[in-house]
């Protein structure tokens, strides 16, 4: 016998023990927010207290110095605020110092780039987990941070007024490096140690951006009738120049702020970093205070603008590499 129910009512549904009670559906166009548990917000708590000695690390030993260095070239000897002392820009010694800084690090910078580039072109004919690749890429991870005293005192061995390579070739070949003085002193004799660790460098930043050229280009630019000079002129240099960019750039970063190994090398300044440590010994300037300040500023102007100008490329390259 079968029981009807009236228009408009709702007839219970009877099921078996497996049955489940369905949920609405949500409205077309409703969003469905999900909460986050308090594990999982307990859990990013605890994740970011990890990060505090680092950031007591970057705040004690890099910030706060880097304020009180910069800010110190707007304060006279007696404390006094002023923006006089930035008329230290306008010394000779202080441009030519500026110059000097900003031509070794373009000069190591790009010798380091090519050299470097070509290192990584060279690579990419060999197996990525092959023990000469593997031998390769932890000296360039060695050799990159390389300097100082130690590449200092390589350089004076091997090349310096008595060096192995000095005394050798003009024993053998009558030339001698130092005829015209002591190269290995002065700024432009600098480029060599610089490139010394510019170009493991270069490895280093250079090579994930060449890895990510895909094997599949070169294949359909082939089959479409291209070849290998159309390819790397139109295909695969237009999408590594970014990243070649972005590396030189960081290498001229990484020359500009470079101290050790030329004060190592040069008693005098010549540099910025020697002329900053010329001005805390001695006040070199007549008539202004607290120079050094002003110079850290000048090189804290060009790192930030050369730095930003990297990281630009760096988006614009990481496009590729994904």
């Amino acid at each position: 016998m079968t029981t009807a129910s009236a228009p408009g009512a709702h007839a219970p549904v009877t099921a078996g023990p497996a049955a489940t009670t369905a949920a609405p559906a949500p409205a077309a166009g409703t969003t469905v927010r999900r909460g986050v548990g308090p594990r999982v917000r307990r859990r990013g708590g605890v994740a970011w207290l990890g990060l505090t000695p680092f950031a007591a690390y970057v705040l004690l030993f890099l910030a706060v110095p880097a304020v009180i260095a910069v800010g110190s070239g707007f304060f006279t000897g007696d404390g006094t605020f002023t923006f006089a002392n930035l008329a230290a820009f306008a010394d000779p010694t202080v441009l030519r110092a500026f110059g000097a800084s900003a031509g070794l690090s373009a000069v190591s910078a790009v010798i380091g780039a090519v050299i470097g580039g070509l290192v990584c072109w060279a690579l990419t004919a060999l197996r990525p987990d092959g023990l000469v690749r593997s031998m390769i890429d932890a000296a360039s991870s060695v050799l990159a941070q390389f300097g100082g005293v130690m590449l200092a005192f390589a350089f004076i061995a091997t090349i310096g007024a008595q060096g192995l390579v000095t005394t050798w070739l003009v024993s053998v070949f009558h030339v001698d490096l130092n005829a015209g003085g002591a190269f290995l002193y002065t700024v432009p004799g600098l480029v060599l140690p610089y490139v010394y660790f510019q170009v493991p460098l270069m490895v280093l930043t250079f090579m994930p951006a060449l890895e990510g050229v895909k094997t599949q280009w070169g294949e359909a630019a082939a089959t479409l009738g291209a070849s290998r000079a159309t390819y790397w002129r139109r295909i695969a240099l237009p999408v590594l120049a970014p990243a070649f960019w972005g590396s030189l750039l960081l290498l001229f970063a990484n020359g500009f702020s470079s101290f050790a190994t030329a004060a190592a090398l040069i008693s005098q300044g010549g540099i910025v970093p020697l002329t900053i440590r010329a001005q805390l010994t001695s006040e070199t300037i007549i008539g202004l205070q607290n120079v050094a300040g002003v110079l850290a500023l000048g090189m804290v102007v060009v790192m930030a603008v050369v730095m930003g100008a990297y990281a630009l490329l760096q988006r614009r390259a990481a496009r590729w590499q994904r």
